[in-house]
């Protein structure tokens, strides 16, 4: 009986998830966007919209080129640019919903006659918006055959790799998901460009290869992966939290924990990682530390859309346990 009531728990826990999954929340970004002399460019249209899904928010930046976007749920965000005679510009980072997120600077070029391509940054964009699309409403097929285009009109963008592995992880050809991922961490030791590009590049490559290794079973080539990616971020709370939601969901529950526990001591005040403890604990039926876990995800995230499912959830362990 009591198993049954804690496979119920984990149940109504995870359900809370999914309004989540919009992209939306109490996320808040804000920038400039400016030409190439660093002056600010006012009635710029300025898109953000959440990677992977088809959540998209707009703003248009003011008189002196300032922009703020409201509304934005935690996760990866990709912030596009865009007005009348200039070549779009973009850039990608993770939102927090905790902390003030760093501004955003954006620079867009004048096209001029010697610089006018279709090889811009615009059409870069569109071709991974539609493939971005295209894969958040589970159109695999056709979001693997835009971002193939992509990478045969940009090769050099070599990060668009970890969307074609992506897909195909989603697809089942781990072979063609492993083979990506390695070539995105083997173009990444080559580059000589931004270190920071560098680390997040083979950071991504390096999680998915040790998802590639969970689903072939192969649990020690999974550990070595996994290990390698907090080896070169030891303090990216995102990292091991990823790592854990990998173990988590191929019912590691042990392993997963440790990575939660570690992504907790990491960024303490991140209300994540207890979520999944609870979870993870519940699972395990351990319900003092299950309290324990999302007593704190309430306390540090009061207004977060889980949280009155997450209370739901402890009051009925609550209620259980007397």
């Amino acid at each position: 009986m009591r198993q049954f009531l804690t496979a119920s728990l984990v149940l109504l826990a995870l359900a809370a998830s999914l309004p989540a999954q919009s992209g939306l929340g109490r996320g808040r970004i804000s920038g400039d966007v400016v030409d190439e002399s660093g002056a600010g460019l006012p009635d710029v249209l300025v898109t953000a919209q959440i990677l992977p899904g088809t959540t998209r928010l707009e703003s248009k930046t003011d008189k002196k080129g300032h922009f703020a976007v409201a509304g934005l749920g935690s996760g990866t965000w990709r912030v596009t640019a865009s007005k009348d005679g200039f070549v779009g510009a973009y850039t990608e980072f993770p939102v927090s919903q905790l902390k003030t997120n760093p501004p955003v600077k954006l620079t867009l070029k004048r096209v001029s006659a010697a610089a006018a391509s279709p090889r811009t940054d615009t059409e870069a964009a569109s071709l991974l918006d539609r493939g971005n699309r295209l894969l958040g409403e589970g159109k695999n097929d056709e979001a693997l055959a835009a971002f193939e285009e992509f990478m045969a009109k940009y090769p050099e963008v070599y990060g668009a790799r970890l969307n074609v592995a992506t897909v195909c992880l989603k697809k089942g050809d781990l072979d063609r998901a492993e083979a990506e991922f390695r070539g995105v961490l083997d173009e990444a030791t080559r580059d000589q460009g931004d270190p920071r590009k560098k680390t997040e590049m083979s950071l991504r490559a390096l999680s998915g290869l040790g998802e590639v290794a969970l689903r072939k079973g192969d649990l020690e080539a999974a550990q070595q992966a996994f290990r390698q990616a907090l080896e070169i971020s030891p303090n990216d709370h995102a990292a091991a939290y990823n790592v854990g939601e990998i173990f988590f969901s191929n019912q590691r529950i042990d392993e997963a924990i440790g990575y939660f526990e570690m992504a907790a001591r990491i960024k303490a005040d991140w209300p994540k990682p207890y979520h999944r403890l609870g979870l993870a604990f519940l699972n395990k039926g351990d319900y003092d530390k299950a309290l324990e876990n999302l007593r704190k995800f309430v306390e540090l995230d009061p207004q977060n859309p889980e949280a009155a499912n997450v209370r739901a959830t402890i009051a009925a362990v609550e209620k259980m346990k007397k």
